[in-house]
């Protein structure tokens, strides 16, 4: 059986927990930020942001070794 090719866009945008859920970080937080109120950038900031379910089974294909 050959070996199975990891995306390389999707590694550097997700990554998985201890637990197996699939870590993202959220979008709209590198630039133009004087425009962005402060609640909007400190919602923003939350580091617990998971992929969503139904996108999960699509990561996990892409992410075959658990990058």
């Amino acid at each position: 059986m050959p070996k199975l090719k990891t995306n390389k866009a999707a590694k550097k945008r997700f990554s998985y927990t201890a637990t197996g859920k699939i870590k993202r970080t959220k979008s709209n937080r590198r630039h133009l930020l004087s425009n962005k109120s402060t609640k909007q950038k400190r919602q923003l900031k939350a580091e617990n942001a998971y992929a969503d379910k139904s996108c999960e089974a699509g990561i996990k294909k892409m992410l075959p070794y658990g990058n």
